[in-house]
């Protein structure tokens, strides 16, 4: 009688516990220092909220103490739950920053040393960890914490998760994708190429395919009712070659590429002319994301030597947020006098005289809004508030200026 074969045993099961703290970090800085005191106890400036471990945290300064006991001697400063949350258990860094480049930070934390009693614990939303008396501030006022009427803070939030793995939770990683470096790759080597571009004195080789793929214009062009399949040059005018090679690029990588790169070390051209005009292009040739790609970089590099150029792209090619970003950058008082210095505001007066009245009309909104600010406030102790400017005189003002 034959013996059956042997069922092997089933392999051992396994489950592991872990407990780990999800990290993030916000920075808040509050500008005006002096102009915040007098606020009263319990009344605190807020961070913008952020987001760590699933939850949403805010940032809670409070220029005169938390507690009218103290008499505003301390400034108090908590971290909150801003979120729907029941016994979140969390660490916390409040880092206030040393502006003399020292290093000497001020520092309490959570991380790095024995608890006692475990993590803190947040019982629902608008729970606070902080310091009541996080610093004297008389102290504060003549320490590097304060620069320029200053502060800067680091915020950093761990919140503890827990999950159990199992062998079912075993995943294998994906690489992310490089279709972008590959295609790239054709275009350095000009591998298949089967269009030239004659941009001034520099020839650019491309794919039609890929570019017809991208954009309206070339699809038309190449592939259209009344377009050429068969071309194989094509002259670009009123763009310029480091321009047009930046807009192909991003049309193979879908990623701004580096524009001193692009450029070279001996071009005069400064990354923020080069992305005026890339946006230009971009709105030539139908390339939505790229334009929007522009706007944003031209909103982060906003100077007031560069301003008065910006808005006049953003209301030539109906950029309606970059729009609003310039005429607010331009508006503020300590920017105001600089931007009507330089030439691109003389630039703007001549090309687009109906921008001033957009200019104005922000002017008047910014100071009317300082103005209710500063009537929130009140007037403090000892200390004088100089009369608010109406919004009407600013702009009477402003209107004479220009």
């Amino acid at each position: 009688m034959a013996i059956p074969p042997r069922t092997p045993p089933p392999p051992p099961s396994w489950s592991r516990y872990v407990t780990e703290t999800v990290k993030g970090s916000h920075q808040f800085t509050v500008r005006g220092f002096s102009l915040a005191k007098g606020m009263g106890p319990g009344r605190h400036l807020a961070s913008d909220i952020f987001a760590v471990g699933g939850y949403h945290w805010a940032v809670y300064f409070y220029p005169d103490g938390k507690n009218a006991e103290d008499n505003s001697n301390y400034v108090s400063v908590f971290v909150a739950l801003a979120s729907d949350g029941i016994d979140v258990r969390a660490l916390f860094d409040l880092t206030l920053l040393d502006q003399s480049g020292r290093g000497r930070h001020k520092i309490h934390s959570h991380f790095g040393r024995k608890l006692d009693s475990g993590p803190y614990t947040l019982k629902y939303r608008g729970s606070m960890w902080g310091y009541k008396r996080f610093y004297k501030r008389s102290l504060l006022e003549d320490s590097d914490f304060l620069k320029n009427d200053c502060l800067v803070m680091n915020c950093t939030v761990g919140v503890i998760k827990n999950r159990m793995e199992t062998p079912k939770d075993i995943q294998i990683h994906v690489p992310r994708s490089d279709m972008g470096r590959c295609f790239k790759e054709l275009l350095s080597r000009g591998i298949g190429c089967d269009i030239t571009f004659e941009v001034r004195d520099e020839k650019v080789r491309a794919h039609k395919w890929i570019l017809a793929a991208r954009s309206p214009v070339f699809k038309a062009q190449f592939f259209g009712p009344i377009g050429k399949p068969d071309l194989h040059t094509v002259v670009v005018e009123d763009v310029e070659p480091v321009v047009f090679k930046a807009m192909v690029n991003f049309m193979y990588t879908d990623e701004l590429p580096s524009i001193p790169e692009l450029a070279g070390s001996a071009s005069t051209w400064t990354s923020t002319v080069v992305v005026q005009h890339l946006l230009a292009a971009a709105d030539r040739y139908g390339l939505d994301r790229l334009r929007i790609l522009c706007e944003s970089k031209l909103c982060d590099e906003l100077t007031p030597e560069s301003v008065a150029t910006t808005l006049a792209l953003a209301e030539q090619h109906h950029c309606a947020e970059l729009k609003s970003a310039c005429l607010r950058f331009a508006a503020v008082r300590e920017n105001l006098g600089a931007v009507m210095g330089t030439e691109g505001f003389d630039y703007l007066e001549e090309t687009c005289p109906s921008l001033l009245s957009d200019l104005l009309a922000t002017v008047a909104e910014v100071d009317d809004d300082l103005a209710s600010l500063d009537r929130k406030r009140g007037v403090c102790g000892n200390q004088v508030l100089a009369p608010v400017e109406s919004a009407e005189a600013t702009e009477r003002r402003t209107r004479r200026r220009l």
